[in-house]
């Protein structure tokens, strides 16, 4: 793993946090607000910028960031009755604040899909089909029963051509995971020879069908860029849109089943180490990756948890409810212990990490 494919990681990230910021900043200022601070990562200052009524600062831990308001800030000039702070304008004006951060990521998300569409191009199969390259079980898959082969190629299921990689192998894996003891009429490719095989997906521990198979891209992965701009924002709404339900459901498995999922849980180090791999063996795959994570960053911080912005969203939503606040006192103690726990996690994440990272295991070898 080379220098420049972790600094390009890293790159990608406080780019993705300078993008959630800059929504709440955008957010604030196009409506009046005062804001007094902007700030790219934590803990000590490397560069700082004061403007008219902003300081824009760099710290030295740059996985995350910050807007500050005068609202509680001792040293405000601003008079406390001020209509242009943040706590005394209207609920809607707040919620557009604390939501456009959200917001931000994921119109980033849907440019950056855009961007690679258009520039770069997709990963696709230069073949139809999904290769089946091995049986997992050799004695009990219902692959092997219904006849299906290793360097079996399927075509279709149920007929519908389930078209080119990688979108072929998430539409068919979909198919079968959702047919569990339900017959698939699939058309395969044997050689020469077409065939139409019928398999009866088994019922796996998670309670979605399973075959035995592995599935891979039928031929080589090549990047195809589209024709026009309109078909590029069409292709990226199509990924965009993927990505979402990919990352939706992944939080649905982790809060199902976080016994099992909470392993794959990944904190900044290992994201860093994701993505400088991915630098380091195709570069123009960081669009997509990029995009994932800004996704990921805009879903995390909608959750209504504390010192998130859905913690904040849900303190409005009491609000309006209730007619008045919650006392300061009791959401600065939510606010304090959300922060407390999202720091603690975020350190057991970042050594938990740097302990697996290669460079450390072999330290202790």
């Amino acid at each position: 793993m080379s220098v420049l494919a972790v600094l390009q990681a890293i790159a990608v990230l406080a780019l993705l946090i300078l993008v959630h910021e800059l929504g709440h900043f955008m957010a604030a200022r196009l409506q009046g607000i005062h804001v007094n601070r902007f700030s790219i990562g934590f803990g000590p200052i490397l560069w700082k910028y004061q403007g008219a009524e902003t300081e824009y600062a760099i710290r030295g831990f740059p996985l995350g960031g910050f807007v500050g308001f005068p609202d509680d800030d001792p040293d405000s000039q601003i008079p406390p009755n001020d209509p242009n702070l943040l706590r005394n304008r209207p609920l809607f004006d707040r919620a557009i604040v604390i939501s456009a951060g959200v917001i931000a990521n994921l119109v980033f998300a849907y440019l950056l899909l855009v961007s690679q569409v258009g520039i770069v191009g997709i990963p696709r199969a230069n073949q139809p089909g999904v290769l089946i390259p091995e049986i997992v079980s050799q004695t009990s898959s219902a692959a092997l029963k219904a006849g299906i082969q290793p360097k079996d190629v399927i075509l279709a299921v149920n007929g519908k051509d389930v078209g080119y990689a990688p979108n072929a192998i998430i539409y068919l894996k979909k198919e079968i995971e959702s047919h569990a003891n339900q017959p698939l009429n699939l058309t395969v490719q044997r050689g020469e020879i077409i065939l139409n095989i019928t398999v009866t997906p088994q019922t796996g521990e998670d309670g979605k069908g399973k075959i035995g198979v592995g599935l891979a891209a039928n031929g080589e992965i090549v990047r195809q860029r589209v024709g026009n701009i309109f078909a590029a924002f069409k292709e990226a709404a199509k990924e965009f849109q993927r990505l979402v339900t990919l990352t939706v459901q992944g939080f649905g498995q982790l809060l199902g089943n976080f016994s099992k999922t909470a392993e794959q849980v990944a904190g900044p180090v290992k994201i860093v180490a994701i993505g400088a791999n991915i630098a380091q063996s195709d570069a123009a795959s960081l669009f997509e990756f990029a995009a994932l994570i800004s996704i990921n960053l805009a879903l995390i911080n909608i959750l209504p948890l504390p010192a998130l912005d859905g913690g904040q969203l849900a303190f409005l939503l009491l609000e309006g409810l209730r007619g008045k606040p919650l006392p300061t006192h009791i959401q600065d103690g939510v606010m304090q212990t959300g922060l407390m726990l999202i720091l603690g996690l975020g350190i057991f994440l970042i050594i938990r990490d740097t302990s697996q990272l290669p460079a450390i295991q072999q330290l202790f070898e």
